[in-house]
């Protein structure tokens, strides 16, 4: 079976120090047929991934990497914007002449506060519902390809032993899900949680893949997350059965953001 990973940080994002040669090298070993790189990136200054992305460094690594697995790897250029229906005129400036091949679009502050302070802040299920209301006006109004860790709020949640009630969101999930699709933006299974001991599970749940399937949602990628070498891939084969298990027969790549599926 054809194995893309589609979620990858390196050097490049302000929170991991891998070397890109060294995911590469990890995604070779561990058989997979594609990578794609999507750095943290955003315009605003008030939030931690503000001024660390240095695009000319970074399709240059790309290049190199990929002369040097040419055959055995194929590597993508992504990039994951942060809060990207937000200051829309600005990151249309910066990105309109980068030669991504992928967006990935996620929420990682509300009103430039990060969600571990949301949630301190704010009553368990404001919190959620404020999250997933932002979730919303990005997909609604940002220019991305695929919703990144679409419950993410859930990492940060310090309840011992609780998931968030899906039923309590429900309908909110259904408007961002039917969104995406009559935008042709996807999600992702997001397999960094199942490593988390606290989660315990990948971002999205179940009960949204399967509601995500149910509105008419096609366009599905697979991502591992990665900051390190060692965790490339991990828990891909699960994702895999995620997907089947919600109805999914097919997954995607991406080539310049034209999604391309492939069988599973």
């Amino acid at each position: 079976m054809y194995a893309a990973d589609y979620h990858h940080h390196t050097n490049h994002s302000f929170d991991s120090k891998a070397e890109m040669e060294d995911v590469c090298a990890s995604a070779v070993d561990k058989g997979f047929n594609e990578i794609c790189f999507t750095e943290h990136f955003s315009v605003n200054p008030n939030v931690p991934t503000y001024g660390h992305m240095d695009f000319e460094r970074y399709f240059s690594e790309i290049e190199r990497c990929r002369e040097e697995f040419e055959g055995r790897l194929t590597i993508k250029a992504g990039i994951e914007l942060c809060e990207p229906h937000l200051m829309k005129a600005e990151y249309e400036e910066v990105l309109r002449d980068k030669d991504l091949d992928f967006i990935l679009g996620s929420v990682h502050n509300i009103e430039e506060t990060k969600l571990r302070k949301v949630l301190q802040e704010k009553e368990r299920e404001a919190a959620y519902r404020a999250y997933f209301e932002e979730m919303y006006a990005l997909v609604e109004g940002a220019d991305i390809d695929v919703l990144a860790h679409l419950d993410l709020m859930k990492r940060y949640d310090g309840t011992a032993g609780e998931k968030y009630a899906f039923r309590d969101y429900e309908a909110l999930l259904r408007k961002i899900l039917r969104k995406a699709v009559d935008r042709g933006i996807g999600i992702e299974i997001n397999t960094s949680g199942l490593s988390n001991q606290k989660v315990g599970e990948a971002f999205p749940t179940m009960d949204i893949l399967k509601l995500y399937k149910e509105v008419g949602g096609e366009i599905l990628t697979i991502g591992s997350d990665s900051h390190k070498p060692e965790t490339t891939g991990d828990y891909w084969e699960s994702a895999v059965s995620m997907a089947k298990q919600a109805g999914f027969k097919r997954l995607y790549t991406f080539t310049k953001r034209d999604p391309q599926p492939y069988d599973i």
